[in-house]
């Protein structure tokens, strides 16, 4: 895992505005100048959304979360001028949240952030994308099946032949978005 994340930071620091791959050096886009983030194919694994025991209050548009306010009624949103419903559906995440902090060891840096495709962003998250031209892909699995162990808030885009769908895992069962 630490190699994973010294490889991403290496890769950020020697491109500022440039593109980042997460897993290798390929990726999964045959035309990357439109991609801002991408991840390695074929890996079974997916991105894990923060947890959060309180809604942010000043959201930027386009945050993706897993709401864990109840945490026996947990569910993935998205804001974009309100909170929506990504997952449809609760999950009891109280087992995965009693190895969340509960509170913060020191306070946190607003500066706490890594932000790909500028030097600075207004928009507050852990990390922060910020492209007028570019997207971020989303890992790409054949399955979810394949998926050991999937983590709640798991996102994960399924390229499968009939089934190309978005794919968010609340803690409990997988939603599915098909275009």
């Amino acid at each position: 895992m630490t190699k994973i994340f010294t490889s991403v930071f290496i890769a950020m620091m020697s491109a500022a505005y440039g593109q980042v791959i997460i897993g290798d050096a390929i990726g999964t886009a045959t035309e990357k100048t439109s991609v801002l983030l991408e991840f390695a194919a074929n890996q079974n694994r997916g991105l894990v959304l923060p947890y959060v025991r309180t809604l942010p209050a000043n959201p930027a548009e386009g945050t993706l979360i897993l709401d864990a306010t109840n945490p026996v009624q947990a569910r993935v949103k998205y804001f974009n001028g309100n909170w929506t419903d990504l997952s449809s559906q609760d999950a009891d995440v109280s087992t995965a949240m009693t190895a969340q902090p509960t509170i913060l060891q020191a306070p946190e840096a607003a500066e706490a952030k890594t932000i790909i495709g500028a030097t600075t962003s207004t928009a507050d998250g852990v990390l922060v994308l910020e492209s007028t031209t570019k997207a971020m892909i989303l890992p790409t699995v054949e399955d979810v099946q394949n998926i050991i162990n999937p983590a709640a808030g798991m996102l994960v885009y399924v390229n499968k032949a009939g089934a190309k769908r978005l794919a968010v895992f609340n803690g409990s069962k997988w939603s599915y978005w098909r275009p």
